[in-house]
Parts: C-alpha cells; structure tokens; sequence
C-alpha cells in the first residue's frame, strides 16, 4: 500500500505536534524530584493550532512509585509483651508469626516507646514521640511541647510520603493519634487517619473499644457493625483490609499499597469467642512464676536470648503464685485463659491476612512487618484484674470475691475485662516490668518479625542490633527506594530520627547503627547509649495514687550488651559512667521536648488540670438535636463532679414511646434519660457494679412534654453521690438517691447519644444497639446545663 506524502503544510503542522509532545514527555521522564512533596507537575505545552484534529495530547502525567517499590504491610499488635508468643519463646502459639520468622528475620532487640499513642505516631512517622507532641496517649495530651497530642505538619507520616510517592494506602483497626478535642463532628479532621496519608480507613479512632459492640468510623463517618451472633472486631477489620487489598491489587496491579493492620486486640477488653478460651483450659494452672521460668528456658534454649541471661525477681507487689488462695489461682488461671485465647484468635486472623497475599500471588513482593506489641504486656489490670477496665480510670478497686462469680462469663460481652498484673510480668519474661514503665525493656522490648522474600537473601535468621520503632519508617523508604523529603505539603520537615535496618537484612553480624535512645513515659526514663543503658522506675502501672517526687528517683545503670535482661545493677561499680549518662539523658530530654516531665496519669484526664484544649471549654450549658449521637466524651460537656440538669423537649405519639431520650456511656458506666414503657426515667450506671434508678410511676399521654432531670451533687470532692429529682411539665413525678458517681471517666469509646443508645446500653428493659433504643417519638430538643 502506497501511503502519499504529507503536504508540506501538514508535514510542519506534525513537526510542530511532535516537539510540542516530546518536550513534554521528557519533562515527565526525567528523574523525578521525590524530596519535594507532592511532586511538581511539569509545565503544559502550549498549542496554537485551532482545530484538535491536528494535535496529539501530551502524555499523561503520573506520580509512580519506583519501579522495585515493595507492597508493605505493617501488623502492630496491641499491649502484647516480649515472652508471650511462641515465636518468642512464650507459651501462646502463634503460628503465623512463627511461619513468618521461619522464613524472615526474627529481632530480638527492637523496642517501642512503652505506651500506645506514643509508640504509634513514632512508628508511622520516623522521629521520637515528643518530636511529633505525643509524649503520652492522647487523652492525656498537656499544653507543653512535646505532650499537645496535635503532631505537627512537619512530622509528616510514612503513609502520606508513600501515598505521595505513588502508593495506594489503607489503615485498618486501632488509630488512636487523634488529639481527643478534635474527635467531633466538628474536626478539624487533619489527624484522622485519611488526612494523614491513608486513602482508606475502617477501625475506631481511640485507644480501645468493645469487641464485640465496637465504635467503627469509614473514613470520618460513624458506621453500625454488621449484627450477627459471631460478630468480633478482630474478624471484620481483617475482612475488610483482605477486601481492600484485593480490590486494589484487581483494578491496579501495578500499584503498590502499603497498609497498616494495626488490632485493638490484646488491649483490654480482653474479648475473645468462648471456642478459643476453650483451647487453653487447665494451660495456666501452675501459675505466672512457673509460666515465666518456663518461659525463659525456652527463650535460652531457643537461642533468643543469650544464654548468660538471668531472670530477674518480679516485682516485690506481685505476690509469688504459691503464696496465693484457692480462689484467687482459679480466678487468675482463667484470666490468662483468655488472654492467650485472645492472642491466638488474632494471630489466626493475621494469618487469614498473609494467606490472602498469598492468594494474589504478592507475596514475594511485600515486605511485612509483625509487630508484637506496641509496648509490653499490660498490668493495670492491678493485683486481681478487672471485669470492667473502666474501674482502673476511676479509682475504683475490684476484689477477688467481686470476681469470682464472673469467671464463666470472662471474655464475653457482659465482661470489659483485664487480667492481673502478675500474668503481665510473666508474658513480659525474662524482662521485670510491663507497660508504660519505658525505663525496662519489660516495657518497651518487643518481639518483631520481618519478611520479605524478595529483599531478605536467606531467612530463619535472628538479628540482635539495637533497633526502635522510628527505625521502622525509613527501613520501608530504603526498601522503596525512596530519598526522606524534606518538604511535605509545603512544610519544611523536621529530619527523622531513626535509622534504617535495611542494612541487617542480609548482614547477622552487621555494626550496630542506631548508637542512641531516650525513653520516657509519665516519669519512668531512661537512655541508652553504645551498649549502656541508665534507667529510673519512677512508678508501677497499678499504682494510681499521688506520685514520689521527680528528683528523688533512684538511678541504675546496665551493661546491656552483657545483660540482656536488665538483672545486674552497675551503679555503685561505675558511678562516673552512670553521671555521664544521666548528663546524656539530660540533654537528649531538652533536645526532644521531654521536659518538663508530666507524671501525673489519672488527672491528665481533664481537660482543665492538663491545660489542653477542651472542646466545650467554659460553657455551662449544651443544647442537642434529634439525630446528634456518636458524641466522644472528650467532645462532650462534662457532667461529673458536679450539679446538672437536662431537659428533653419531645412529643409522643398516639399509643405512646419507649426508648433514649440522651445517654451518655455504656453497660460498664454512664447515665441515662429515656422512656420505658411510655414512663420517664432516669439510670445512673456506676461502673456496672451499681444501679440507681429514678422512674415516673405513670406513663406519659400522647402530646408534647418537657422532661426535666435536675441531679444535686453533694460536693465534697470527686464521685460522690447526689439527689436526683425527674419532672414532666415542670412537676416533680419522682426521685432518689445517687448513691456514688464516676469522677474521672464513663468509656474509652462509647458515646453520648440522643434519641438512641449505640453500642451496648447503659440502662436496663430498653433495649440493646441504635435500633432498639431508638426513641419512638420526636425530640425537639434536649439542653443540658451545669454547675
């Protein structure tokens, strides 16, 4: 076929065409400048032609990641500690973590921060946690540098570089890095997970929640679980990152994604199918002291922890098992029944996570990291445990005998449970202490598996240099191929800390690279540097009451390159290397904002003694709306400790309503204004160990009606009791005594609601979740006003 030439006016309109484009397309191929983010488009040809028949378009622009970019997938498991899982020489098997390791690298020397948030924001975003104001969990949070709980724009987080940089970008489970003012439907919304580099999240925004009736956001919107007999947490969250991923990998297989898997399990509550505790029935009989030798000589045997290690005494409050009543073994045995049925249920789901990788056939181009633990095991279960966390953020002390008559329904969703304090010191071997004590690798020394076929040459290997969950944000830019920005969004940012550990992949015996570390939560600190390590324990986790002053700690030092487990005190051996590091400590505390320290722990919890900022702040008087619920309590006005009262404008229909009018909280705590049976009624529920009820002994005819709760507070400090008086119309139908009230806090997660009752539900007789709570009239209006 004889095709004719161009005429010469056509043939320089093409001449013309193709240099415009080829201008272009080599703007758009050249290398790319990935420190500057988002990356420059390059500038658009301009065309002078008038008719687009005669033009070409330029290529298409497109931010892709580096063409070796590995998917990645961050697994971080909640309050797990270093001697728990089987992995780790503990007596809980894991066997996704354990068919990780035995092809990937097992790190017996990684360490979080010893709570939370803190260990979050670090880990997501390379630099300590009070570089990025997350010096503690963000109820917490103070107006000091370091300690706002509002990370800041030039701490910019892993996920928004890889986003940036090409990645698809899913967070699913715990967040927990939002400061608690900012939790409304008011926002601002640039700490929640999807302005914080994720294109996807599904989980629950705070530090914990039930597992069985969980608070759940889509993005920023509040969604109802799926309703359905075996309905876990743990369960859903894995189906939808499986979903995710899939979907994702379908529609861009080019794509890299990277996700964080991040569990609210094994933080309290320790809720777990009744199958899986029933695995481990009789397995904790012989007690914490016999489970943490075992423990530790597996450890030794195993060779993950030097065979000179000792084990050191548990801590003098723990009592020794044998020194324990009948009652107290049974009730305790069962405690860790359930924890370990716990942690195995996760590991399971976990597994059903890397068996879809697998599926998809990635799994060879995704670099996994399972994290054990955010920080060591918890003991604020204190001496006994808990059937209901919240009586640990009031003051208020569980006994044995309290306990006992639960032990059936441990787990279930009539428990908000945790275990005691002992079985933490024992999951936590061959270490002394637990979470939040940052001064012992008890409490910041975490089990971590990497694996990564296509960037770890030969697996099965244990790797011992020093590494810090800020380590683990630029070992994945590393693994990318990927350069640190130093502009995000237009913020200049400050450098990130860590070190990568890409250069152990492939080198056991490899120089130690990060030399230097500070640790610090509510006081316990401590620093370590080139093989030293210098601590203070300035207080246990069960202790809640008034702390001994800062400045009579009592300092240790440890060779820890000869002591693994923190046992031989070298302070009276060395006295000038002990000063010198606690000079260091010093200066790296005032070079990260750590100082001042804030120990206080339960009266951060206000808003008004932390000196954060406070959503509702000075008002005294809030009005709510048909329809306004899923109402964070650090979002809400703060009724406890103080006078109230709450009127309800509402109409009733012919035949009548039943259902909330206002709640605020849970079946483990909180207050209700509602209609049972077309009858007003108040229900004060103190921890769910105590109800107090106000009821109208009539119903209420169809029409409008004003219901009125006025509830006197007898003063005299916090949690006291009060009168409360409920009035239709203005006249009083009924009244009674408070016995006592919650001072400090109703619920981690649940919600204050109007015209319905989420999750689980405060009072008794109107029913359980948003659909049968549900008001049956109209509420106009509800104000609440206090003292």
């Amino acid at each position: 076929m004889n095709i004719p030439a161009p005429r010469p006016f056509v043939a320089s309109v093409l001449s013309a065409i193709f240099a415009a484009s080829s201008a272009f397309a080599q703007s758009a191929v050249e290398p790319l400048n990935r420190t500057v983010l988002p990356i420059a488009e390059p500038e658009p040809p301009t065309y002078t032609e008038l008719d687009v028949r005669n033009t070409q378009p330029p290529p298409r622009f497109e931010v892709k990641a580096p063409e070796s970019a590995p998917n990645v997938i961050i697994i971080l498991i909640d309050d797990l500690g270093f001697g728990a899982t089987s992995a780790f020489g503990g007596p809980i098997p894991t066997p996704t973590l354990d068919g990780l390791a035995k092809s990937g690298l097992r790190y017996n020397n990684f360490h979080t921060t010893a709570l939370c948030s803190p260990t979050r924001v670090a880990l997501k975003s390379g630099r300590n946690h009070h570089t990025a104001n997350a010096g503690s969990i963000m109820e917490t949070s103070t107006a000091y540098p370091g300690n706002t709980g509002a990370i800041p724009n030039r701490v910019a987080p892993l996920a928004e570089m890889l986003r940036l940089n090409g990645y698809s970008t899913g967070a699913f489970g715990k967040w927990h890095e939002t400061a608690a003012w900012e939790t409304s439907v008011s926002g601002p919304f640039d700490r929640w997970p999807i302005r914080q580099g994720f294109d996807k999240f599904y989980g629950f925004i705070g530090g914990e929640t039930d597992q069985w009736s969980p608070l759940i956001f889509d993005g920023v919107k509040r969604i109802n679980p799926p309703h359905s007999e075996d309905y876990h947490f743990t369960a859903d969250m894995t189906d939808q990152a499986i979903n995710w991923m899939k979907a994702q990998q379908s529609l861009t297989p080019d794509k890299p994604f990277f996700m964080y898997f991040a569990t609210g399990a094994v933080h309290a509550p320790h809720h777990v199918p009744r199958e899986w505790i029933a695995r481990f029935h009789g397995k904790f009989d012989e007690g914490w002291d016999a489970v943490r030798e075992a423990t530790y000589e597996r450890q030794k045997q195993q060779g993950l922890i030097p065979a000179n290690t000792k084990l050191p005494p548990r801590p003098a409050d723990i009592k020794a098992w044998d020194d324990l009543s009948g009652d107290e073994k049974k009730l305790f045995a069962r405690q860790a029944e359930v924890f370990a049925g716990f942690v195995a249920h996760t590991d399971h789901h976990i597994g059903r996570l890397v068996g879809a990788v697998e599926e998809i056939g990635e799994t060879k181009n995704t670099l996994i990291f399972y994290i054990a633990g955010d920080n060591g095991t918890s003991a604020e279960g204190g001496m006994v445990g808990m059937f209901n966390e919240m009586t640990y953020f009031n003051g208020v002390q569980e006994t044995v005998e309290d306990l006992l008559p639960l032990i059936d329904k441990w787990g279930s969703a009539e428990t908000f449970p945790h275990m005691s304090a002992g079985w933490a010191v024992a999951f936590d071997s061959p270490f002394k202490w637990t979470k939040q004590v940052a001064s012992d690798f008890g409490g910041t020394r975490n089990g971590m598996v990497v694996h990564w076929p296509g960037g770890i040459k030969q697996g099965g290997g244990l790797r011992t240099q020093f590494g810090h969950v800020i380590d683990v944000a630029p070992t994945v830019l590393e693994a990318a191929t990927l350069p640190e920005p130093t502009v995000v969004n237009g913020t200049p940012q400050a450098p990130i800390e860590g070190t990568s550990l890409l250069y152990t992949f492939d080198d056991a015996s490899a120089a130690e690279r990060h030399t230097t570390q500070y640790f610090e939560i509510f006081g316990n600190r401590a620093i370590y540097r080139d093989g030293w390590f210098a601590r203070t324990v300035h207080y246990a986790p069960w202790d809640t009451g008034e702390r001994k002053p800062l400045d009579s700690d009592v300092w240790e030092l440890y060779h820890v390159k000869e002591d693994f487990s923190l046992a031989n005190d070298l302070a009276a051996r060395y006295p000038d290397k002990l000063e010198d590091l606690k000079a260091f400590f010093v200066s790296e505390a005032a070079k990260y904002h750590v100082f001042p320290i804030d120990d206080r722990l339960i009266e951060r919890t206000n808003p008004a003694l932390a000196g954060r900022p406070d959503l509702i702040g000075d008002r005294r008087s809030l009005t709510l709306y048909e329809g306004m619920d899923g109402m964070l309590e650090n979002t809400f006005i703060n009724v406890k400790n103080r006078s109230k009262s709450i009127t309800a404008e509402i109409e009733i229909p012919e035949g009548g309503a039943s259902g909330a009018l206002i709640v605020q909280g849970s079946r483990y705590g909180g207050w209700s204004l509602h209609m049972r049976e077309g009858r007003p009624a108040y229900e004060y529920n103190f921890l769910g160990l105590e109800r107090f009820v106000v009821e109208s002994p009539t119903a209420l005819p169809a029409g409008k009606a004003t219901v009125t709760l006025v509830f006197d507070y007898d003063g005299g400090g916090m949690g006291k009791g009060g009168m409360a008086t409920l009035y239709v119309d203005g006249d009083k139908v009924a009244e009674g005594r408070v016995g006592r009230t919650q001072p400090n806090v109703f619920s981690a997660d649940e919600t204050a609601d109007v015209g319905l009752d989420n999750q689980t539900p405060v009072a008794l007789g109107i029913g359980y979740g948003p659909e049968e709570t549900k008001f049956g009239g109209k509420i106009h209006k509800v104000t609440i006003e206090v003292e």
